[in-house]
């Protein structure tokens, strides 16, 4: 029997029994449309997406299906199986990113504040003075810009994957401190901050 107490019947409307619920992924299902001065194409495993700002490419398991229609992607799972579904909304999320980055650029950045610490773009790297007894010099990757301007950072790119892992790999040089928050740290962030010893 099943509890139809008031919980009961609350949970049971909203899930079902589990042998009736669908893992069907919301993401994946809808249809996701090309914008005009966007062109899309697949060949192979290899999905390819063209606009003003670049070009950006990516090679995908044959677990799913890409189906390019016009200006319209479908995609579908080829077993109904839990790898397959995991997959389904993964691959969605990631052309809809690569579409909207070949429209419009994908922006983090970053603030530097300690006494000393400096940052500049020199060429091809970036340049840091983080207290240490040499200098920080990074390379910025290809697809990358990065601009430096009274220790505000700002990285751009068309791949939101890799500019969230660069900005990140910028971070960690050196970390944000809780006492004065020096260090790096993303615009917007908010260090939580200890206090420090108290003298008698």
């Amino acid at each position: 029997m099943l509890d139809m107490s008031k919980s009961g019947a609350k949970h049971y409307s909203k899930f079902g029994k589990s042998s009736e619920r669908k893992n069907m992924s919301r993401i994946g299902k809808q249809e996701i449309i090309i914008p005009e001065g966007v062109k899309a194409s697949l060949n192979g495993a290899i999905f390819s997406v063209v606009g003003s700002k670049g070009i950006l490419t990516k090679n995908f398991r044959d677990d799913i299906v890409i189906t390019i229609t016009g200006k319209v992607i479908n995609l579908n799972i080829k077993r109904n199986d839990k790898f397959s579904k995991s997959l389904w909304g993964t691959y969605a999320s990631h052309i809809k990113n690569m579409i909207q980055g070949v429209e419009t650029p994908y922006q983090k950045k970053l603030i530097l504040e300690g006494v000393g610490f400096k940052s500049e773009v020199k060429g091809k790297t970036l340049n840091f003075a983080l207290g240490f007894s040499h200098p920080v010099i990074v390379p910025i990757p290809e697809g990358i810009t990065a601009t430096a301007e009274k220790n505000n950072i700002t990285i751009t790119g068309v791949d939101k994957e890799l500019v969230g892992s660069f900005t990140a790999s910028l971070r960690a040089l050196k970390k944000p401190e809780p006492y004065k928050g020096k260090g790096i740290r993303y615009e917007g962030e908010i260090i939580r901050r200890k206090q420090g010893k108290k003298t008698v």
